[in-house]
């Protein structure tokens, strides 16, 4: 998989994604869990072996994938097959996972493997069934919804991207040059209003309306800048209040430089307004419902 992390104020260089955005975007799939989360596994002579499942691929072939370290323990990554498609898995003891960073990176480095050469459908983290048996029997059940999202996810790949800008610099150019907020700022300041709570509150809400008229409208812009080069687009909501826009894109893997320019040309647009940063490829995460009904299959 490699994940790239773009930055595309200025035209994008790739360079490798940090291991915390690598880990980040693997505990971004974690259910909620009405389980305390064990924090260590149980003694080794206590544990029950289980399996541990990364995603779905379509092969008929038994496939190894080299090595996994998820819980610490170096473990062989292969192939549970019902017809012609698998669940891509290592032996782990049946327990719930800490998603630490360790934990989420070796999940993410067996996705990546994968990736170099097979569509998966990513499994959320810490997916844990009983067997073979019990995996073969969720496969066979899904079947025909797994043969169709494969299908679907057949060459394509994800993108992150998230566009922040600086809040207070936006403020302060309101104040300036919006007509409205302009006027009624200039008021307080001249009536020295500016510490009765209900002209702060006033301000406030004006202020607010118009940061978030300003907003969608970069978003739309954006997207349509955007839509042309990707296959589907997913709105996820923003983290913070300098984040406007938190989107994943679904691409052809033949168009990855045409959407690399196109974020380019965008970001030029804006210049230093706003800042642009997309991570990818990854698995279509955002993409693919299916992984929530395996889950429900798993051991509990």
């Amino acid at each position: 998989m490699s994940p790239s992390k773009k930055t595309a104020k200025k035209p994008a260089a790739r360079k490798l994604a940090t291991r915390e955005e690598a880990a980040t975007a693997v505990l971004e799939t974690v259910p909620p869990s009405p389980t305390p989360v064990r924090a260590e596994p149980p003694a080794r002579s206590q544990q029950q072996e289980g399996r541990y499942v990364y995603g779905i691929i379509e092969s008929r072939a038994p496939v190894q994938f080299g090595k996994s370290s998820i819980g610490g323990v170096s473990e062989d990554v292969y192939t549970v097959h019902y017809a012609d498609i698998a669940a891509v898995v290592s032996r782990s003891p049946v327990f719930i996972f800490d998603p630490t960073r360790d934990n989420a990176l070796a999940h993410e480095h067996v996705i990546e493997t994968v990736m170099k050469n097979y569509t998966i459908i990513p499994m959320a983290f810490g997916i844990v069934f009983r067997t073979d048996d019990d995996i073969r029997e969720v496969l066979k059940s899904i079947y025909s919804s797994l043969k169709d999202v494969l299908k679907q996810m057949s060459g394509k790949l994800e993108f992150g991207l998230k566009v922040t800008w600086d809040r207070d610099r936006i403020i302060e150019e309101l104040k300036r040059e919006h007509d409205e907020i302009h006027r009624f700022h200039q008021e307080l300041t001249r009536k020295h209003l500016q510490s009765t709570y209900f002209a702060r509150m006033q301000l406030g809400r004006m202020i607010d309306k118009a940061l978030a008229e300003l907003a969608a409208n970069y978003v739309r812009d954006i997207y349509d800048g955007l839509r042309a080069v990707c296959v589907a687009s997913r709105d996820n909501k923003p983290i913070g209040d300098k984040m406007i826009m938190n989107a994943a894109f679904l691409i052809q893997k033949d168009r990855e430089k045409e959407f690399d320019n196109a974020v380019n040309k965008v970001a030029t647009k804006f210049g230093d307004r706003l800042n642009f940063k997309y991570t990818g490829p990854w698995p279509p995460y955002n993409f693919v419902n299916i992984r929530l009904k395996l889950e429900r299959g798993g051991a509990g």
